[in-house]
């Protein structure tokens, strides 16, 4: 147990890793909000005091209701074991409802595609003040050609470097953010003074009557750019589980004032600045306003700021599919964990999906002012289907009307920002729906798919284990059967009363009897708690026939050869099942015999009567199931003795036409 200094240390330091892990997303927004607002009034000699004062005041309040309350307040007390997000939202209350699944997937699906926009747009933005600045007599960048080429390479070595982990980077993240912060704060402050009527933003009136202003050339649409300002709050509830709760609630009000005096300062500047001549749409009043001698230094920390924010999105985006995989709502990927470290994981077929996206998305966009108008879209249905989760944790555990007053306001308050962002469609908003749609088409097709497949399968494909032990015993003791190996182990999962699939026994008994000393039958079971890892035995009144069924939670390895060996040498050492002494070997003394897994590749029967839609879902399922990671890699058995069959799936079978035998009379005549 820590002491009350080593607890204040403690929480120092994770406080300290949060401002460099949870807040790279929210904290660069400073760099293209206002710049969007800009664009939304039609240009910097459009803009006027009523406009920026209102802009400011929706950018505020926006921070305050969507991030400080909904996330900071709200949701950060919905913890499961202490990981956040909103697949571990979705676990918390998936027993309550089988609908909740739909904003679960959805939800998830935007989260993905915004993990793509994300390091393109900010890094973009970034660099983009470089642009015609000259260091001595040398222009560090000439034009927009250069721009994406530096994005491109900062992108790429990001991704790069993502196999190696970044735990040792990622203990500099946090310095870094601390200076960007302060600087977002004092250079907001030195310019708020120049017109400090801007506090008026402070007031959410001004806000509002911006929305209904004739100043305001878009309306409530206007909610679209405005909403840019608060896209990292799901990254600061999905990040809870790495720096923790406490450590949240100690920096957000060092964060929140940083950004909201930049906002004000971003402000005042342009107010100070009017009347204002026409400039293009890369106008950017967070550059603008910097003096002279720090501009180098402010487009330098804002890259290292940017290049944090894309970090932080990549590793999120390792750390939701591995959630989503564990859910059952994604096929099987690899799962590398590069350094010692428990949360850090590296995908690679998820870090080159992402590195190609958000490559494509810099090349096809190519400024920050286009990107914009596809960003926000995704994040803004994430939050809507995370409200709808929390409505139902909430209904739980506290009282009813704040659950149905949360619910009621919020999903006002974001539907109006979902129509907003629908509105950008045309100009780049249908990007973000084209690759959130694929996301989604996966996860329907992987989780529907299989439990259509589960739902329609005949009762008769199953067979009862206890029924077929007296069988497996007998083969077991069998000296005219050749012994196939000491364990076999059938990854096949046991359902209630024993039932197996039919194959499974059927590769056991009718395939080339396999004799074996122990006929183990495993079964993986995913929980809703992220680090659960336990295991229960069955032995069915014998000795050599295991039902093993594992507990790993969703944020657990599934290596079930390292899981087995513990289980083997555990129910040994017990007397619950005999030693296997090996005659030839290279380890005197060894006790375990050899291992052999096996394994089934299914494909639909073309006599299944299924139609439509669900042969779809089906088929999408076994698509995916077939040619993404193989159960081999999943469970951790590359360097095991494993075999795969061929097995069809019948659904609703088709009833074959009985045949007769014509006679040999009969065929004569017909002949004549």
């Amino acid at each position: 147990m820590m002491n009350g200094p080593a607890k204040g240390r403690a929480l120092i330091a994770y406080s300290l890793v949060a401002l460099g892990v949870v807040y790279g997303d929210i904290g660069t927004s400073p760099l293209y909000v206002m710049n969007a607002l800009i664009n939304d009034a039609g240009g910097t000699h459009a803009l006027s005091s009523e406009y920026i004062i209102g802009s400011v005041s929706l950018v505020i309040w926006t921070l305050m209701l969507m991030t400080t309350i909904k996330y900071v307040l709200l949701a950060l007390r919905a913890d499961n074991r202490g990981e956040g997000g909103i697949f571990a939202l979705y676990a918390l209350v998936r027993s309550h409802a089988k609908w909740l699944i739909v904003p679960a997937l959805i939800g998830g699906a935007a989260l993905l595609a915004d993990g793509t926009l994300t390091p393109a747009v900010t890094v973009t933005t970034a660099v983009e003040g470089l642009k015609g600045i000259s260091f001595g007599s040398n222009v560090l960048v000439h034009d927009q050609e250069e721009v994406v080429i530096i994005t491109f390479a900062i992108l790429l070595v990001l991704f790069l470097i993502q196999r190696f982990g970044t735990s040792t980077i990622g203990r500099g993240f946090g310095p870094i953010m601390v200076i960007w912060f302060t600087f977002l704060a004092l250079f907001g402050l030195v310019n708020l003074i120049k017109a400090p009527w801007i506090l008026k933003a402070l007031s959410p009136v001004y806000g509002i009557e911006l929305l209904f202003s004739p100043s305001n050339h878009m309306g409530v649409f206007i909610l679209g750019a405005v909403f840019l300002a608060t896209t990292g709050a799901e990254a600061l509830y999905s990040d809870m589980g790495h720096v923790g709760r406490r450590s949240i609630y100690l920096t957000w009000p060092f964060v929140f004032i940083s950004l909201v005096l930049n906002y004000l300062g971003q402000g005042a500047f342009l107010i100070h600045n009017l009347p204002m001549t026409q400039h293009g749409s890369g106008y950017n009043p967070f550059y603008q306003m910097l003096p002279h001698g720090v501009y180098l230094f402010g487009v330098a920390i804002a890259t290292l700021a940017a290049i944090i924010a894309s970090q932080a999105l990549i590793t999120g985006s390792y750390t939701l599919v591995e959630e989503a995989i564990g859910l059952k709502m994604l096929p099987r990927l690899k799962v590398h964990h590069p350094s010692l470290s428990k949360g850090q994981i590296y995908i690679p077929a998820v870090n080159w999906i992402l590195c190609f996206v958000t490559s494509s998305i810099l090349f096809w966009f190519r400024t920050s002012a286009h990107m914009e108008a596809a960003y926000g879209l995704s994040i803004t249905a994430t939050m809507l289907m995370t409200t709808l989760l929390l409505h139902e944790y909430m209904r739980e555990h506290w009282a009813k009307i704040w659950a149905t007053s949360f619910v009621i306001l919020y999903v006002a308050i974001e539907s109006i920002f979902l129509a907003s962002s629908l509105v950008k469609f045309a100009r780049g908003g249908y990007v973000t729906v084209l690759i959130t749609a694929l996301i989604l088409i996966t996860m329907v097709g992987w989780y529907y798919g299989d439990n259509l497949r589960d739902e329609m399968s005949d009762e008769s494909k199953y067979l009862s284990l206890a029924d077929f032990r007296d069988k497996l015993m007998q083969l077991s003791a069998d000296d005219t059967v050749p012994m196939y190996v000491s364990n076999l182990v059938m990854m096949a999962r046991i359902n209630r009363n024993h039932l197996v699939k039919r194959e499974t026994l059927y590769s056991i008994l009718d395939k080339n009897p396999k004799r074996a000393r122990v006929y183990w039958f495993v079964t993986v079971n995913n929980t809703d708690q992220p680090y659960t890892c336990y295991y229960r035995v069955d032995m069915m009144g014998t000795r050599n026939i295991v039902n093993l069924q594992l507990y790993l939670g969703f944020k657990m390895a599934t290596s079930v050869n390292l899981y087995l060996r513990q289980v083997v040498n555990e129910l040994m050492n017990q007397g619950v099942i005999d030693e296997q002494p090996q005659k030839y070997t290279t380890t005197p003394g060894r006790k375990v015999g050899d291992f052999e897994f096996i394994f089934f590749k299914e494909h639909l029967s073309p006599t299944s009567m299924i139609h439509g839609w669900r042969r779809m879902l089906v088929q999408l399922r076994l698509f995916l199931q077939n040619h993404t990671l193989s159960p081999v890699q999943f469970y951790g058995l590359q360097f095991s003795e494993t075999r795969e069959e061929m097995v069809p799936i019948f659904l609703n079978d088709q009833r074959t036409t009985p045949l007769h035998q014509e006679s040999v009379e009969h065929t004569i005549k017909a002949k004549k």
